[in-house]
């Protein structure tokens, strides 16, 4: 069964953003998406895409199906013809989405509960310790990486091909599944199979590879500097960056700081930490038959 936009009474503004976020600066996605909320008609088959946007069937069928993976459009049929439906929550709110869509400015000033601006100033909010748990954690902590205990950290690190070490990481938690990298992700794997204590938990990944040099900041953390933000959007227990080489204290502080107001929230633990170039290495040869 489709379920359609996620927690939309308690999280309207988050949902807003959202689709600002996934169409962007893309012409073709931002057409695609007035064609299907275009008029009074819930559904429309990609004929009449086709005719609204004078954009060919596999442009429609690329744009449309980022719309669908990400929960702002619904694929269905019309007979047995190709069709795309609209959420009702979208359509109220479509000028807002395309106003909002490849304006950083405004995006970044609109509030939501994970970025609440109100006139462009970011609140500052202080919490009782007794209503915070946010536990930080290393790879020595996790059951999954049980074999990395006992192995002294390297004192050099080298580039990791992202791809090869994801992969690798998906071997050893034993997950499955599909993961694709694309621009408006909010993590580079999760997966239901990470052990902490004996628990089955949920975790979310964010993956630097070769591509970025020096030591990781804030600043090198995705486009816009909002990768650890966007991680955080998982529905996720352990959140965790991993990188090739040396990590800056910031890293750490940020993720405190999202996982602290998660917990808050969510009223759960959250866990949060970081595997740096020497932890890499250390996972890489505890797990050499993962990684080939």
């Amino acid at each position: 069964m489709s379920i359609g936009v996620t927690d939309v009474r308690s999280n309207p503004q988050d949902q807003i953003a959202h689709a600002a976020r996934v169409i962007g600066k893309s012409e073709r996605c931002r057409r695609v998406f007035s064609a299907i909320y275009q008029g009074k008609k819930k559904v429309k088959a990609v004929s009449e895409i086709e005719g609204i946007t004078g954009f060919d069937r596999m442009t429609i069928l690329q744009e449309a199906g980022k719309l669908c993976n990400n929960d702002i459009a619904k694929k269905t049929k019309i007979g047995k013809k190709l069709a795309y439906e609209k959420y009702p929550f979208y359509t109220q709110n479509k000028h807002k989405v395309l106003r909002l869509a490849g304006n950083k400015e405004a995006l970044d000033k609109f509030p939501t509960k994970t970025n609440p601006n109100i006139k462009g100033a970011t609140i500052s909010l202080t919490f009782s310790k007794s209503v915070v748990d946010a536990v930080q954690i290393t790879v020595d902590g996790i059951d999954s990486f049980s074999k990395v205990k006992g192995l002294s950290p390297y004192q050099n690190s080298m580039p990791i091909d992202e791809k090869k070490f994801k992969e690798g990481i998906q071997k050893i938690l034993g997950e499955q599944g599909n993961f694709q990298d694309w621009g408006g992700e909010t993590d580079d794997l999760f997966s239901t199979r990470l052990l902490i204590n004996g628990e089955r938990m949920n975790v979310a990944f964010g993956f630097k590879g070769r591509g970025t040099t020096g030591v990781l900041t804030p600043r090198k953390m995705g486009k816009n500097a909002d990768q650890i933000q966007r991680l955080f959007r998982a529905p996720a227990d352990v959140f965790l960056v991993q990188y090739w080489d040396r990590i800056d204290e910031s890293i750490i502080e940020q993720l405190k700081n999202s996982a602290t107001a998660k917990s808050v929230y969510e009223g759960r633990r959250i866990y949060y930490g970081i595997i740096d170039g020497q932890d890499t290495l250390r996972i890489l040869e505890a797990y050499t038959e993962s990684f080939n």
